[in-house]
């Protein structure tokens, strides 16, 4: 079940190209890897490109790769466009922007959990540690909202989020999760063993994965 939904390359803040991606996720012995670059940085001919890439090296490639992208959740919405979303396999969401308390960044990504063009919000709770921590009452109406909206959560390696008993609370649910290393060299592509540890501590199992069909 060993994947990797969350990887950047020089199509956006990235270091490598998609092909040292896929080459770096088939050395580590990966099932399934995901190309997900920022959204902001790709226009239409650029996205066609990106697309066009990550379907050629994917074909030739011996493991599952998926075409996804990192929108920006912002106050006005998710800022990846519909026209795109359909092209693509799937569609993270993430708070980049600085926010002052907790409960504005819960906002924010109610608003992602109930975008149909979102399918995994990532690297919830990055914020936390720096703005506060939101109750857990306040925690378990987002992750029944992402129940009933039949959105993911990833478990981000780089980050470290989100914590124990936010995943135990997402598989009793049946909210389903990935594992991300959120790559920014190629080198990195596939570090995704904390995640791997803290599905495996909350009880996860294959079918508690977003991807299982490919793994």
């Amino acid at each position: 079940m060993l994947h990797d939904a969350h990887t950047h390359t020089l199509y956006s803040d990235g270091e490598g190209d998609i092909v040292d991606n896929i080459a770096e996720a088939e050395m580590k012995g990966l099932s399934l890897v995901a190309i997900t670059d920022h959204v902001h940085y790709l226009s239409g001919g650029s996205f066609n490109a990106y697309l066009g890439e990550i379907r050629r090296w994917g074909g030739e490639s011996d493991i599952r790769v998926l075409a996804g992208v990192e929108g920006n959740i912002t106050p006005n919405g998710v800022d990846v466009p519909e026209w795109m979303a359909r092209k693509l396999d799937f569609v993270i969401a993430s708070v980049h922007e600085w926010v002052e308390r907790p409960e504005e960044y819960l906002n924010l990504v109610r608003g992602a959990l109930t975008d149909e063009n979102v399918d995994v919000i990532g690297h919830f709770g990055t914020s936390f540690p720096y703005i506060g921590y939101p109750s857990w009452d306040e925690l378990l109406e987002i992750i029944k909202l992402a129940e009933e909206n039949g959105k993911a959560f990833e478990i981000s390696s780089n980050y470290r989020v989100p914590d124990l008993e936010f995943v135990r609370e997402c598989i009793k649910r049946g909210v389903k999760l990935t594992f991300a290393s959120d790559a920014h060299r190629s080198e990195r592509v596939g570090n995704v063993g904390w995640s791997v540890s803290l599905f495996n501590k909350a009880g996860g199992r294959l079918e508690d994965l977003l991807f299982a069909e490919y793994l």
